[in-house]
């Protein structure tokens, strides 16, 4: 196989199988990727580089043993909110954060699928923003457009994947941070249904509505890593049944209801999406009524969803500040959400979780209409570096749900939701649209997804090489 970066996870497993290449080349091509864009893209908070190619020498010798695993030598990265044996988890936060001692259960699936993870992707602090900037790291960049953001949180996980460093990664979402960085650089982002890749050591991320999905090029590379992670530590509280989601790539989804969503839920925040995205998604929704669906204009009942949304999200913010070793290096914006959160854990928190309950069955009956929606993933084109990071808590907040209000009812649902690619506006920014389905319906989302992937190809377009500062990979 001649290497290079449009080589995706499934092609990079087929040609490992097939003894064309080594997992130590694809190791070492990796991390030659990752030091020449790091001074350009920041995609990365920690590289492993001597532990991946030992690793990846391990796995090298495995064939002659007659073993044969999923993911055996393949380089992936996961996003830094996730533990790795042996490296920090500072979670886009400053501070001296210990070693973990073990990895967490999502990286051990990946380890024993025998994947090599090469790094810990950058993340904004503790996950709260659309974009990805701190003082602990730096800022990471589009690898569309340098001077915009990824976005957030997984951003970092988004620009290694979409400027080809690693063929899929791992990414959290609690309010779209895996769909929104894909929607802004092009990607396939996997939002599964909540716990089915684990979050453990904490059993309920962000008070449950966190959950850990994939970022690739393709769907059947988001898919194959998805399956790869997915699985339960036994102490989940959330224990969904099992699923094989590759399976459905190439799948006839058969004629499907499909809810065309443009309007964004309930907030405090009056927004509309960008006429530019607003026509992206509505040509997606004609695509998906010419390969036969019937597709019309409706909204899921939202209500006022959000009002179960500030005390999980808060809550979470204050459990992980309690672990911070030095909260006083936090963010003001962090400090301020965690205060909040310590108010509202409690009678609001408790409110705020029997709520649910409610939402899946108003929301639920909109399925007995519709077998999915299809949304915009985002209001707004990916911002310019720098354009909410320097705002201050209120500003931040009125920015970002301005910009993405979309995404974050499904995280209070726990129910699952893809992003795929739905072109460019102004000066060649990617945007994308969620196809949004009910409980356990990955497999008919990804088929749908894989679908629209057949037809518009949108994997075959590649954002410029960045800019290299050291040796050429």
């Amino acid at each position: 196989m001649t290497y290079d970066r449009s080589a995706g996870l499934v092609e990079t497993r087929r040609a490992l199988a097939a003894g064309e290449v080594t997992s130590r080349a694809l190791v070492e091509r990796a991390l030659a990727r990752i030091e020449a864009t790091q001074a350009t893209l920041n995609a990365f908070r920690i590289v492993r580089a001597e532990a991946a190619l030992a690793e990846a020498d391990a796995a090298d010798r495995e064939p002659a043993a007659g073993t044969r695993r999923p993911l055996l030598g393949v380089p992936v990265a996961v996003k830094d909110d996730m533990d790795v044996a042996g490296e920090p988890t500072a979670f886009g936060c400053a501070g001296a954060f210990r070693a973990a001692a073990e990895d967490g259960e999502a990286v051990r699936r990946l380890r024993a699928a025998g994947a090599v993870i090469v790094g810990k992707t950058n993340t904004c602090e503790l996950g709260q923003w659309p974009f990805t900037e701190g003082p602990a790291f730096g800022d990471t960049r589009n690898p569309w457009h340098t001077g915009h953001t990824p976005g957030g949180s997984s951003g970092g996980s988004a620009a290694a994947v979409a400027a080809g460093l690693v063929p899929a990664a791992l990414g959290s979402d609690g309010a779209g941070s895996v769909r929104i960085p894909a929607a802004w650089t092009g990607l396939i982002g996997i939002k599964p249904q909540r716990g089915r890749i684990s979050t453990w050591p904490r059993g309920e991320s962000f008070q449950g509505i966190t959950v850990n999905g994939t970022l690739a090029r393709t769907v059947a590379d988001a898919a194959l890593l998805l399956d790869a992670a997915s699985g339960n530590h036994a102490r989940d509280p959330h224990r969904p049944p099992a699923l094989t989601v590759a399976d459905a790539v190439g799948r006839d989804p058969g004629r499907l209801r499909i809810a065309l969503s443009l309007k964004p839920p309930f907030t405090t925040v009056r927004t509309r999406p960008h006429p530019e995205i607003r026509a992206r998604v509505t040509e997606l929704a004609e695509e998906l009524a010419r390969l036969g669906h019937d597709v019309e204009e409706a909204d899921p009942p939202y209500g006022q969803i959000g009002l179960t949304f500030v005390p999980r999200a808060t809550v979470g913010i204050a459990e992980w500040v309690r672990d911070a070793p030095d909260p006083a290096l936090l963010d003001r914006r962090t400090r301020d959400a965690a205060r909040l959160g310590r108010l509202l854990d409690g009678a609001p928190l408790r409110a705020a979780r029997r709520a649910e309950a409610v939402l899946h069955r108003r929301i639920g009956r909109f399925f007995a209409s519709y077998d999915l929606v299809l949304a915009p993933t985002t209001a707004a084109p990916p911002p310019r570096i720098g354009a909410l990071y320097r705002l201050g808590g209120l500003a931040t907040d009125r920015a970002m749900i301005a910009a993405c209000p979309y995404a974050w009812p499904w995280n209070v649902l726990g129910w699952p939701g893809v992003n795929v690619p739905a072109g460019f506006v102004g000066d060649g920014l990617p945007v994308g649209a969620q196809l949004l389905g009910p409980a356990h319906s990955e497999p008919l989302l990804v088929s749908v997804a894989a679908q629209l992937e057949a037809e518009l190809r949108w994997h075959e377009r590649w954002p410029p090489e960045p800019a290299r500062t050291t040796r050429a990979a």
